[in-house]
């Protein structure tokens, strides 16, 4: 993220929190950003906070999809689209188990990390 915006006022935090938001669907975080994009319309100051700190957290949850591998089962990844059954697929944040939980604590770690290391953006 960083090598891309390379924005000491960017809400690397917020990319955090929604890398670490349990989805499994594109279609969903689709949805949220069209939502962000639509509410946040308008010039005002503080819609401009609001769309920035959403916005980083959908990047966030597009990260997510793509380090839990959700794109490895199609009707998985475009539910509802291609169905609104979930019978027989496994979602692979249930599937590991138990080792979901170190990968949860890095994520906090790293959360709590650049909490020293960006100024509050909220």
């Amino acid at each position: 993220m960083w090598s891309v915006f390379r924005d000491p006022k960017f809400a690397y935090r917020w990319v955090i929190v929604g890398a670490l938001v349990p989805v499994f669907s594109v279609v969903t975080v689709v949805g949220m950003l069209v939502a962000v994009m639509l509410l946040t319309i308008g010039k005002n100051v503080s819609k401009k906070t609001v769309r920035k700190n959403f916005l980083a957290l959908t990047i966030g949850l597009f990260m997510h999809l793509v380090f839990d591998g959700a794109f490895l089962s199609t009707k998985m990844f475009w539910w509802p689209l291609a169905g609104l059954s979930l019978n027989g697929y496994a979602i692979p944040l249930v599937e590991r188990g138990f080792l979901n939980i170190p990968f949860e604590i890095v994520g906090v770690g790293l959360i709590l990390w650049t909490k020293k290391q960006i100024k509050p953006l909220l």
